[in-house]
């Protein structure tokens, strides 16, 4: 039995619905983005890293030293974005940054001793960050395999419209 509050809505009325900005799945990533970079500033202050501080050093301690070319593809962050990141860090005294001997093109950049040092109190963050989401393991474990596949769909549009 259909319980029905009033007149179906005209296709006009449908298609502003879709207008909403609480319709918007976009603006919903958006907002757990924010609300996450919110709980990151709050569990990183012990590390003293940003959130994409945090990012860049995740990806060199899980795979050591490589060419600043290539931690922007991990990262998906173009040069103009993560060099300054990186002086930062650099500064910092957490990553060394150096030019290649074979291409003066292309730097490589590791974590230093105090960067790999620095990775023992950020291994709390992941936990923290999974509590205050109120997220079970499993259903955040769900979450980004769901957002891994978004992701992968919105990446082959861009690259059929490109290509």
């Amino acid at each position: 039995m259909s319980h029905q509050t009033g007149p179906a809505p005209s296709p006009g009325e449908a298609a502003d619905d879709l207008l909403r900005l609480d319709a918007q799945l976009c603006f919903a990533l958006h907002a757990a983005s924010r609300a996450f970079n919110g709980v990151y500033r709050r569990v990183l202050r012990d590390t003293e890293l940003t959130y994409p501080q945090y990012l860049v050093m995740l990806v060199l301690w899980e795979h050591g030293e490589m060419p600043v070319k290539k931690l922007g593809e991990f990262l998906r962050l173009d040069s103009g974005t993560l060099s300054p990141l990186l002086k930062r860090l650099q500064s910092a005294g957490l990553v060394q940054r150096e030019r290649s001997l074979h291409d003066e093109r292309s730097v490589t950049v590791r974590p230093t001793a105090e960067g790999e040092a620095l990775r023992e109190t950020a291994r709390a963050v992941p936990l923290q960050v999974i509590k205050a989401s109120g997220l079970d393991p499993e259903e955040a474990v769900d979450l980004r395999a769901r957002l891994r596949r978004l992701t992968a769909a919105l990446d082959a549009v861009q690259a059929d419209a490109e290509g």
